[in-house]
Parts: structure tokens; sequence; C-alpha cells
């Protein structure tokens, strides 16, 4: 079983390797959904040990964008390659939360080698098999999903279909909510991938947070956290 765990600083990055992830979506902003990481960022990551793939989200908010933002994504994803990054993840959305085909072609184009997932932007589209079949013909390699829900582990009987339609055509990944506690909702499913944050939370006081420039509230990556995952996903031995 593939974990990766998303993170959004340089403290995260080092944490999901300690902890043993198997791939990492580097982000900035995760509270907002993540963002695309810094170049600063973007250059740590380069010298992981595990394959890192970016996030390529311009600006907080829904996923249609404009041709300002797509300029700013592929030049994002310009970046990606030139740091030698495993891949990139993506989306982008009609008015009507449909996937913005035109608009994803020109991204996955820009992308070249890189492996390429889609993101929750999955989630909001009206017809989720339509979907996963407009991700197949796109060329994506896997679907970051909630099963259309807020949390993937209360969606797990839309994801059985899902996965049923997939056929192993795409990868589905669920993400959202995954805990060792939330996992045996999830084990019938023909899982290969999971996406977790992993993320244990703490509280903060102090003049940062007066002024705003931290919340009062704090998610770390937790190694303890993946490792937990980890033995949550292992069959036990008979």
């Amino acid at each position: 079983m593939l974990i990766e765990v998303c993170v959004d600083d340089a403290t995260g990055l080092s944490a999901a390797i300690e902890g043993g992830a198997d791939r990492i979506e580097l982000c900035a902003a995760l509270p907002l959904g993540g963002l695309t990481p810094s170049v600063g960022l973007m250059a740590l990551a380069a010298q992981s040990p595990v394959p890192v793939f970016a996030m390529i989200r311009p600006r907080a908010g829904d996923f249609v964008f404009m041709s300002n933002d797509i300029t700013q994504m592929l030049a994002d994803i310009a970046l990606t390659r030139q740091h030698n990054l495993a891949g990139v993840v993506l989306g982008a959305s009609q008015p009507d939360h449909t996937l913005d085909t035109e608009t994803l072609a020109r991204l996955v184009t820009a992308a070249g080698p890189l492996g390429l997932t889609l993101h929750r932007a999955f989630d909001l589209t009206p017809d989720p098999f339509a979907a996963i079949d407009t991700a197949v013909s796109l060329g994506f390699h896997r679907i970051l999903t909630s099963g259309q829900s807020p949390k993937a582990p209360d969606a797990a009987p839309l994801l059985h279909r899902l996965f049923a339609h997939a056929a192993g055509r795409i990868t589905l990944m669920p993400g959202s909510g995954i805990t060792p506690a939330a996992v045996p909702k999830l084990t019938h499913l023909p899982l290969t991938e999971i996406h977790a944050s992993c993320a244990t939370a703490t509280s903060q006081s102090g003049p940062a947070v007066a002024f705003g420039f931290a919340p009062a509230t704090q998610r770390r990556t937790d190694p303890a956290q993946i490792r937990a995952l980890r033995a949550a996903l292992t069959p036990p031995r008979l």
C-alpha cells in the first residue's frame, strides 16, 4: 500500500520522510486545501529520497481558472520540471463543475513526462463516473478523491462504485479524513494508494497568534501518525 502524505512546509517535509511516507504531495496553505508551493520549497523537496508531487493551484477558492491563472499554472509546472520533481497535482473546472478539458489538456501537455494526479476538483463534478472517463482520456495516472463527501470514510459506498467503474484504467486514491481509526471503513475497497495529512493538532499562543501571524491551532505532520496509518493498513499475518 502506497501512502502519500501532504505537507506545506520544510518541517512537514522532513517529518513525512522520517515517518516513512512513500510519496509526498508538496503544497502551500494546506488549511485552504493546498496551493502551489514556493520555489524554495520545491528546491528543498528536490533532495527528497521519495517521489514528490507539487500541487499546481494558484489561489484558494473554486477551480474555474481565468487566463492569468492558467498562465501562472503553466509557469509553475515548468518550475516543477526544472526542479526534477516526480509529478504534479492538477484540476480545473467549468462553472457547472464539470472538468475543464481544454485547460486540463494544456496543463497535461505542459507536464510532459511528469506523474499526473487529478485533484479533488473531481469531487465537485456532477457525474463522477463521466469524470473518471475524462481523466483517463486526458492521460491522468490517478485521481485523488474523497468520494464527493467532505471525508472519504463517509463515502465508502460511492467509492466502491467508482473503483468498479475505473476498472484498473486509472488509480483511485482516497483522501480526506484518512486516519488509522477510519481505515476499517475502507478496507473492502481495492486500495493501492491512500492520501493523508497524518497531522497532529497543537494549541499555540503568544504574540504571533495575537497579531494574526499564526493560527491558534497548528497542525503538524507527525511521523508517528504515518507509522500508525501504515500499521492499520497492513493485514495481520496469519
